[in-house]
This record gives structure tokens, sequence and C-alpha cells, in this order.
């Protein structure tokens, strides 16, 4: 490779790393030029999955502030730039990688910080993005729901109480009626206790 094309071919890695939010680096020996155009197909336009000199990858790797294990880099390499989702894109490499064995993932880099074999793994279980989100979305629905109906309830709560009052303005008027009654019974039977005194004989002491 002429030294222009190299440079050139350093920026573009270089570029590739910076813009990444992961990378994953693979041997691709043995696999078919279909099996790298499903591979890639499965990987989807987040992700760019290159075949890669070695020399080149460890400069543009270093340009970009990028600390690569220098194991990685041995034997045919293939890396992934993730700008996607990562744990989407593992779940890609790994699923392909049961079914393609010549596909080998070596390890990569998330998150600034080196990965191993079994980290990536362990990533590709993780539940994807669109699945938290859509679950979220399910929560906040549901707890929406239940905030409409304690919203409900307090209303129909409220419209009883503003009922309430009626029914003891209806019942003061007895009492007032019970109270008056009583009055006037004591009243009529005070006549009655002097009469009886105005009518009994009036005893003359004996000379």
């Amino acid at each position: 490779m002429a030294r222009p094309d190299k440079a050139a071919a350093v920026a573009e890695l270089t570029e590739d790393f910076r813009s990444a939010n992961a990378t994953v680096l693979t041997e691709y020996r043995g696999l078919s030029v279909t099996s790298m155009k499903e591979l890639r197909r499965a990987l989807g336009s987040d992700t760019k999955y290159s075949v890669v000199k070695n020399t080149l990858t460890k400069i543009a790797a270093k340009d970009a502030g990028v600390d690569i294990d220098p194991s990685l880099l041995a034997g045919p390499s293939a890396v992934a730039f993730i700008k996607g989702d990562p744990i989407d894109a593992a779940k890609s490499l790994k699923n392909f990688s049961k079914e393609n064995p010549f596909l080998v993932i070596k390890g990569g880099i998330f998150e600034g910080k080196s990965v191993t074999v079994a980290e990536i793994m362990k990533l590709a279980d993780l539940e994807s993005r669109e699945v938290l989100l859509a679950k979220l979305a399910g929560a906040m629905k549901g707890s929406f729901a239940k905030a409409i109906r304690t919203i409900d309830a307090l209303r129909a709560k409220k419209e009883a109480l503003e009922g309430a009052p009626a029914v003891a303005v209806s019942e003061a008027p007895v009492a007032e009626t019970v109270s008056e009654a009583a009055t006037e019974t004591n009243e009529a039977e005070v006549p009655a206790v002097a009469e009886t005194e105005a009518s009994a004989p009036v005893e003359t002491p004996e000379a």
C-alpha cells in the first residue's frame, strides 16, 4: 500500500474509533464473501464492519486515544465500529458466531475500556434499549391509568360529600318543632297548678 493510501486509511480508521460508541475486534478467517454480507446486514446501518490491517489499526487506535491490547490484533482482523446500541450489536455478533464458527470474537472496547470476550457475551445477554424503553413506557402507562382512577374516585367522593349538608338542613325544623311543643306543654301545666292551689279551702284557726 502506497504511503498516501496508508495515511488515508489511518485517518479513516482514526475517525471510526472516535465516532464509535464501542468496538469489537474479530477474526474472520474462513468466512465467505456471502457470509460477510450477511453479517453486515445483521449488524445494521449503525455498525460499520471493516476488514483492517493490524499495523494501521494500532496506529489509528493510538491517534484516537484508544488503548487496544496488542494481542487482539493478531491474524486476519475485522473490526465492528458500533455507533448505535452496543447491546444490539453484541447480540448480532454473538448470534452470528453461533451459526458461523469461523467468526471469532476476540475482545473490544466499551466506554473507553478494554473488554473481554466474556464481557461482550454478558453485554449481549442484556435487554436492548428498545426493550427497556418499551417496559418503561408500559410502566408509565400503568401509573397514568392508576392516577386517573384515583382522580375519578376523589371526584366521586367530593360529589357525595357536597350532597350531605342537604340532609342536615331538612332535619333542623323537626328539632325546632319538638322544642316548641315542649315549651307549650310546660306553659300549659303552670295554670293547672295555680288553679289547684286557689280552690283548696283555707283552714281557720280555732279560738
